[in-house]
């Protein structure tokens, strides 16, 4: 970690302006690193309470982070769209993020959760792996891909 940003984490929903500017970005960078946006389908329902949550990292007033988590099976929570402003990376603000929702995935009985991202994004699986997630097989829109990388951590 560099410097001492403290992050607040706010439950929004998915479809407010907020998220969509985040969403905007990160799917700006998938078609950086990938040719394209993610093609994953998501619902904004589908990050609600009771079985799902999306957060937004905020530093003062600023919102500098997000990351969902939805229901994948009876089980799993599946995290989704995590990603922190590159001038605010290297502040925990991953960790911090992913932390909330693993929390917000024990208090809702969800026994594991599951991820995906990809070769090109060697500092997220780093987060992951760093934080005890194991590779999986892959699963999801992309689990046919080689750029595709699954994860699955327990929570028991």
């Amino acid at each position: 970690m560099t410097g001492a940003e403290e992050l607040e984490l706010r439950p929004m929903p998915y479809d407010c302006d907020v998220v969509q500017e985040l969403e905007a970005q990160v799917q700006l960078l998938y078609a950086e690193l990938y040719g394209g946006p993610d093609e994953t389908r998501t619902d904004p329902l589908e990050f609600a309470a009771p079985d799902g949550l999306f957060l937004v990292g905020f530093v003062d007033a600023e919102a500098v982070a997000t990351g969902g988590l939805r229901r994948h099976d009876a089980r799993s929570a599946e995290v989704k769209r995590m990603y922190v402003v590159p001038s605010h990376r290297g502040h925990g603000h991953a960790r911090a993020l992913l932390a909330g929702l693993e929390a917000f995935a024990l208090r809702t009985g969800y026994e594991q959760v599951l991820l995906e991202t990809a070769v090109r994004q060697p500092e997220a699986i780093a987060l992951y792996e760093s934080s005890g997630y194991r590779p999986v097989a892959n699963f999801g829109h992309y689990r046919d891909s080689p750029l595709c990388r699954s994860f699955a951590k327990s929570l028991r």
